[in-house]
Formats: C-alpha cells, structure tokens, sequence
C-alpha cells in the first residue's frame, strides 16, 4: 500500500549538536566528544546525534535527550541557536544540523555517548579544529551568548543561588573575555533589576560581602517579552 503522501525531492538528513557550556578554573569551557567512528574518526567534536524521526521526536526533545545522555541533568536551560545546512558540512551526504547550546554549572561530569570514545570539557577561547563545522557553531554560540548576558540572567546557570556581586562580576568577564570596571559593571546590574539583595552576608567579621539573588520577577519579564508572538 502506498503512502497518501509522497515527494519528488530528496529529502535530507536531521541533527540536533550541542554546545554545553561551563565555567571550571576560570576559564569558559564547552563540552567536547571524540568521535569514535567516521567521519573524522579520533577528531574533536559537539555532541549531538540524528533526530529520531520515527517515534516523531521534536527537535527541542531531542536537544533535551542528547543533554541528558551527556550531563545526567534534567531540565538545564536550552535554548535553539542556529541552523547550519552548508550542503558539504558533512561527507556522508546533506545532514542539516540544529544547533542547541546550555550552560551547566562547574563540577558535572561529562558522560561519553556510544559514538564516543570519551568526553571532556575545552576551554572555549583558542579551541582547535573540530569535525565538520563545529568551529563555527562553538563561535556562533560563544557570540549568542556574549549578547545574551548584556540584558537577561542567564548567567545564573552558571552560579550558586546566593553569591556576591565580585563573583558574578566575575562570571561576565570570563564569558566576555575581558576586565570590567567594577563601578560601571554594579551600575548596569542594579539598573536593569537582574538581582535582589538578600540579608545575608559572606566572609569573616571585617566587612564581610553582601549575597545577592536573581530577580525570579526580572526573569519571567524578560522570557514572557522574548517568547511574545504579538
């Protein structure tokens, strides 16, 4: 019996790839696979892997199962960056990739997948050649989330639920890759609400530092005005 619709044209291939960032030694670092199998079998690569078209995945659902099958974490913030269809991206024929990245906060242990011979976290600045076109994605990613960090809070993924204003501070500058001034820096934060003080204070009896939160009210008015279809 014949299928009630059927096309003409070739139909191409699906991938999700993942950029998972973190932070460890201060340095941003994303998470790297070393592909056990060709193409471009023992080079560095993104993790990622084929929609699975034939139990009617979605493409958010399977950014979500590659993250967890390489993090052990649950409902990490993803969100969709890029598609990357050059029609030579990849040796084995026309695969269109859409490209995901996250961030995960230091200490996660990454897991290698069944394509991989093992896994491992890559300083992001000064990253080598990669397999297929992953260099571009990791500095399309690395640019999306320089712009992100100007005016949501995204960076606290990346940081305890109580911290002081040096670390995130810190956090900026290690994403941005370079020194901000302090003065300037507490100024932007404080004007666009991204943070809460708390009563809480870190350190010995001389002029211990103040913890701030981020603003939870802050957050949902900036996902409710970037998800408007108005």
């Amino acid at each position: 019996m014949s299928k009630k619709y059927e096309y003409a044209f070739p139909m191409p291939s699906v991938t999700v790839d993942l950029i998972i960032f973190t932070i460890i030694k201060d340095q941003l670092c994303f998470l790297t696979i070393e592909r056990k199998h060709p193409p471009f079998r023992g080079h560095r690569a993104l993790p990622g892997g084929f929609l699975e078209v034939d139990r009617g995945e979605t493409l958010d659902e399977a950014a979500q199962r590659e993250a967890f099958e390489e993090t052990n974490l649950k409902d990490l913030f993803i969100e969709q960056l890029y598609t990357f269809g050059d029609p030579n991206r990849d040796p084995r024929g026309r695969v269109i990739t859409v490209a995901y990245y996250c961030l995960v906060p230091s200490g996660v242990k990454p897991v290698a997948g069944d394509d991989a011979k093992n896994a491992e976290w890559t300083p992001v600045y000064g990253v080598a050649d990669m397999a297929f076109d992953h260099s571009k994605v990791v500095q399309v990613a690395l640019d999306r989330l320089k712009g992100k960090i100007a005016y949501t809070n995204i960076a606290y993924q990346l940081l305890p639920k109580r911290f002081t204003l040096t670390e995130l501070q810190n956090v900026y500058e290690i994403i941005l890759n370079e020194t901000l001034d302090k003065r300037n820096f507490r100024r932007h934060i404080m004007s666009r609400g991204l943070v809460a003080s708390t009563k809480e204070r870190r350190g010995g009896a001389h002029r211990p530092a103040k913890l701030f939160t981020f603003n939870q009210k802050t957050a949902d008015s900036q996902l409710a005005c970037l998800t408007s279809t108005s």
